[in-house]
C-alpha cells in the first residue's frame, strides 16, 4: 500500500516563491510572516532556478551582524543546486530523502515545471496515517 502513494497525493500547491531579484529583507519577512522554512525562486517563465530557506537567510543576518551591511537579493543568498521530487515520486522514496538530507521541503516538479511542494511534516503525517492498522484494514 506504502509503495503505490505518491507525491500527488500529499503535495500542496505552492503558494509561496520568490525571483532572484527581490529584496532578500522582503523574502525574509514574508518567511517569518507565512511560518515557512524557505521557498522556490523562480525566473519570468515560472520555472525553478533556486531554493531560498532560513539557512540560507542566516547568512544575511550573519554578514548584517560581522559587517553591519544586510541586504542584497534573493540571487545572492538562494541555493541554486536545488533537490526536487517530480509528483509521482513514491512517498516512501521522498521518506527516505528527507532522512538523508536536513531539508524541511523540496519542490516538487511536473514535467520539469514546479507545481508543488511536500513538506517533511506531511510525509511523517502520511507515513503515520498508512502504518496505523485502521488504515491497513487490520484495526
Amino acid at each position: 500500500m506504502l509503495a503505490s502513494n505518491t507525491v500527488k497525493d500529499y503535495m500542496c500547491g505552492e503558494k509561496t516563491t520568490f525571483t532572484a531579484d527581490m529584496d532578500v529583507l522582503r523574502a525574509i519577512h514574508i518567511l517569518v510572516e507565512r511560518e515557512i522554512s524557505g521557498a522556490p525562486v523562480i525566473d519570468h517563465h515560472g520555472s525553478l532556478i533556486g531554493f531560498l530557506s532560513e539557512r540560507d537567510c542566516m547568512k544575511v543576518a550573519l554578514e548584517a551582524g560581522y559587517q553591519g551591511d544586510a541586504g542584497g537579493h534573493v540571487a545572492d543568498f538562494m541555493t541554486k543546486q536545488v533537490r526536487t521530487v517530480d509528483v509521482d515520486t513514491p512517498i516512501i522514496e521522498v521518506a527516505e530523502i528527507f532522512l538523508e538530507m536536513s531539508f524541511k521541503r523540496l519542490p516538487v516538479l511536473k514535467d520539469n515545471r514546479l507545481v508543488g511542494a511536500i513538506t517533511r511534516r506531511k510525509v511523517l503525517k502520511t507515513l503515520e496515517f498508512l502504518s496505523a492498522p485502521e488504515a491497513n484494514g487490520k484495526g
